[in-house]
């Protein structure tokens, strides 16, 4: 397979180009404007951050998309789906109100910011790929109605992927709250009876009839209906409706892809990156722990695969922050150029299975020309 471009700029600015004239130039020159955008529905894939976290991309950078998006007569929206735990972000009230708090808006962001799976993380669309884990990936209705992808990531560190960049925006981001629960875990939900608030919720919406209330009051699943769908998770607002079990990292991203697969097909697609504060973490967290190199620059594609690689071969390459940071804490006097800076913080985890699987089923390639602007 020929190689796919991967186009980079620096960091370095002057008084007539700023990071935002920077990256603007760069997906020009990546070839953004080849794609035909007039008229079409165009989601902006973008991680608003949880209140607390402030490792998250500053919402100028999503005006300057929507602003050239428009200038090509794109209808542009800002959009993520809700989280499977309970945090700010478990529904589109809270969602709505963590992405203000963060400086997402319309008039701040220069576009619409809809939560792609709706109220209560339950509006989504099945699309058919006959996936080896998901044979039909439950994608946020916006994202799925969306005409064109493009995805804007914040490429960290993960604590069960191994790295955050445009495959988790996309194939995490992009789930539903069901689609959560198929990408996390390989079991069916289970109930935690002492955070049942007896609210019926889950009844009444289980299209399997596989809850009831038991003697006491407490919802209880019958596993000879339920289909584990995650319905359930995705309406309880009392943490009672939960995972039984995390599936493994390497099961974790090769879902991660299929569901890639499953929002980008038959769409045109592209793809940002903005390796600064590479933090550890993902940036569901309520805090950003130190990064751990330094701020590197923003690439762009329009291949997922080989920008996320491309993503991972710089930070590895990096030398570590000599800063107060959990790398340079555990390996002092260390500079670990060349090592895998992500599999050092989270040895449980395997991100270079994500990115084989998603070439294996098509997405793109890791082989790349990288093309510096």
């Amino acid at each position: 397979m020929e190689p796919s471009k991967v186009y980079f700029t620096n960091l370095r600015t002057s008084p007539t180009s700023n990071l935002l004239d920077k990256m603007e130039r760069l997906v020009k020159k990546a070839g953004i404007t080849q794609i035909p955008f007039a008229d079409q529905f165009v989601a902006i894939k973008i991680h608003f951050g949880e209140p607390g976290n402030l490792a998250y991309l500053r919402p100028n950078y999503a005006a300057r998309m929507a602003n050239l998006l428009r200038s090509m007569n794109a209808k542009p929206f800002l959009t993520d789906c809700n989280t499977l735990y309970s945090g700010k972000r478990a529904n589109a009230v809270d969602h709505l109100q963590s992405a203000m708090e963060n400086g997402y808006n319309p008039i701040s962001a220069q576009c619409q910011v809809i939560i792609a799976d709706g109220l209560k993380g339950t509006d989504c669309r099945e699309i058919e790929i006959d996936g080896e884990y998901c044979k039909a990936p439950k994608i946020g209705t916006a994202l799925a109605d969306a005409d064109i992808i493009i995805s804007m990531n914040h490429f960290k560190g993960h604590e069960q992927a191994g790295f955050g960049g445009a495959l988790k925006n996309l194939g995490m981001g992009g789930a539903s709250v069901a689609g959560k629960l198929e990408l996390h875990s390989a079991s069916q939900p289970t109930v935690k009876k002492e955070n049942c608030k007896s609210c019926n919720i889950c009844v009444k919406h289980c299209a399997h009839d596989a809850i009831h209330l038991d003697k006491n009051k407490k919802a209880d699943i019958d596993y000879t209906k339920c289909v584990g769908c995650g319905q359930c998770v995705a309406l309880c607002q009392y943490d009672a409706a939960v995972l039984a079990t995390y599936d493994t990292s390497e099961r974790l991203n090769y879902k991660i892809a299929e569901y890639t697969k499953a929002i980008l097909l038959n769409k045109p697609n592209f793809h940002i990156s903005f390796i600064m504060n590479v933090s550890p973490e993902c940036d569901c967290w309520n805090h950003n722990d130190a990064a751990i190199v330094p701020d590197l620059g923003i690439a762009a594609s329009f291949d997922p695969v080989a920008l996320d690689k491309a993503c991972a071969d710089m930070v590895i390459k990096a030398p570590i922050l000599e800063t107060d940071n959990q790398l340079a804490n555990t390996h002092p006097h260390d500079h670990l150029e060349g090592a895998d800076k992500f599999h050092l913080l989270h040895p449980d985890t395997d991100w270079l299975a994500g990115l084989k699987h998603a070439e294996k089923i098509g997405i793109g390639t890791m082989n790349y020309e990288l093309i510096t602007v």
